[in-house]
């Protein structure tokens, strides 16, 4: 059985549908790349599995317990945690301050305020700092840090490189291959193929609401008509 099972997810908002039936497993210590252009509905994907957006139909299991219509408190304390677009930190709130609030009541595990600082040290020269004052670098840090410190069995990284440096983007590649190495299972919404190709194993191709292809990592990087057909690269 799969860590995290997804069967016919069905979300959207108000009145318009944007995910229409979406299959998804991803195993344990897993990690699998979600593609697809603009709005097909990734983002959607990783807002409904966290509970920000209310499910319609289907199932969402993690470790066999049904999370679907959940609360995102519930949820997280399951031990699914998100990474959101934008990284969504407080602007008034220091370093310090996050990290002792995504600490407190979290999960036991390998994930402490040493072990993350360990990762990034620039957070610890931070430490003082108000998040507002950050650079996008520093804050996904501190994004990506707020999530491991709950312990979550499952990361969901929602384009966590979007707008950043080259040189950053490669530390938050490292840092993914981190966070696998830790036993964390991930799931990552990106745009930058090269990003998911250096980070996962498995990848799924959104369209329309849709997963409509699946493959390895390898299998795409050598399958051009089909990145050029749903990713319009190759």
């Amino acid at each position: 059985m799969a860590l995290l099972e997804v069967e016919g997810l069905v979300s959207g908002y108000r009145a318009g549908t944007v995910l229409h039936g979406v299959d998804l497993e991803l195993d344990e210590r897993g990690a699998i790349g979600i593609l697809g252009r603009n709005g097909v509905g990734k983002s959607t994907l990783v807002l409904t599995l966290m509970g920000l957006v209310r499910p319609r139909a289907g199932s969402i299991r993690l470790d066999g317990a049904q999370l679907a219509g959940r609360r995102t408190d519930a949820i997280a304390r399951h031990g699914m945690c998100v990474v959101p677009q934008g990284r969504r930190v407080f602007g008034s709130l220091t370093v310090s301050e996050h990290l002792d609030l995504a600490a407190a009541g979290s999960a036991v595990g390998t994930w402490d305020r040493e072990r993350v600082l360990e990762l990034f040290p620039r957070l610890a020269q931070r430490a003082g700092a108000a998040a507002a004052q950050l650079s996008g670098g520093e804050q996904q840090m501190l994004a990506i840090a707020r999530a491991l410190l709950r312990n979550p069995r499952v990361l969901l990284l929602d384009e966590p490189t979007e707008g950043l440096a080259p040189a950053v983007v490669r530390q938050i590649e490292q840092v993914v291959t981190e966070v696998r190495s830790s036993g964390v299972a991930v799931l990552l919404v990106e745009q930058d193929l090269h990003v998911a190709f250096a980070t996962t194993d498995e990848l799924r191709i959104m369209d329309k609401g849709q997963i409509v292809h699946r493959c390895t990592t390898d299998e795409l990087r050598r399958d051009r008509p089909t990145a050029k057909r749903y990713l319009g690269v190759g």
